[in-house]
């Protein structure tokens, strides 16, 4: 495998976006509060009582404010311009149709590097998808990736602390990914 041939899936929400502050913001103004660090599973909704899909057309919601997300970390457009460097980086992401053209918007104001923009509607869809390696914050689908043999580096977050795989690379900054990646390009 060449680094013209490696395909990384680079993961939005809770990868690039910190969406769930602003979430957790609308949250906290209708319900009890929460904090991040509280969000120690990822269908931490349950423990809250809130319906998952209510979570889910909450979270589009904010994606209509797409300038208020944060980034998940500073320096992201010159990681992801890194990461373009080495391998050819699509964004992959799961979500309703109604947001990608907000997604697009933070992605632009933000200026990440990515070749493609692949929208699937369930984070499980990811695992179908053609890439060598997938950089994602979701336990499941973690799991359904590995699973199905696709490389995985997990950038951590509170819902995923409990995930322990041997498979998988963990990272706390994206640009942690960078020599993992080149790592992987040398042994192939």
């Amino acid at each position: 495998m060449t680094a013209e041939k490696l395909k990384i899936g680079l993961d939005v929400d809770g990868v690039l976006a910190d969406v769930i502050h602003t979430w957790l913001d609308y949250n906290n103004k209708i319900r009890g509060t929460i904090s991040k660090e509280e969000i120690s599973e990822w269908n931490f909704w349950e423990r809250y009582q809130i319906d998952k899909y209510d979570f889910y057309k909450e979270l589009s919601l904010c994606w209509q404010t797409w300038y208020k997300i944060p980034s998940t970390e500073v320096n992201l457009s010159t990681t992801t311009s890194a990461l373009s460097d080495i391998a050819e980086v699509d964004i992959v992401t799961a979500r309703e149709e109604s947001t990608h053209i907000y997604v697009k918007s933070w992605l632009s104001s933000q200026k990440i590097t990515y070749k493609n923009y692949v929208g699937v509607l369930e984070g499980l869809e990811k695992t179908k998808l053609d890439y060598d390696i997938f950089i994602d914050d979701s336990p499941i689908n973690a799991k359904s990736m590995l699973d199905d043999g696709k490389s995985v580096i997990l950038y951590t977050q509170p819902w995923n602390l409990k995930f322990e795989d041997p498979r998988a690379k963990r990272i706390f900054q994206l640009k942690d990914a960078i020599p993992l990646i080149k790592t992987l390009i040398q042994e192939t």
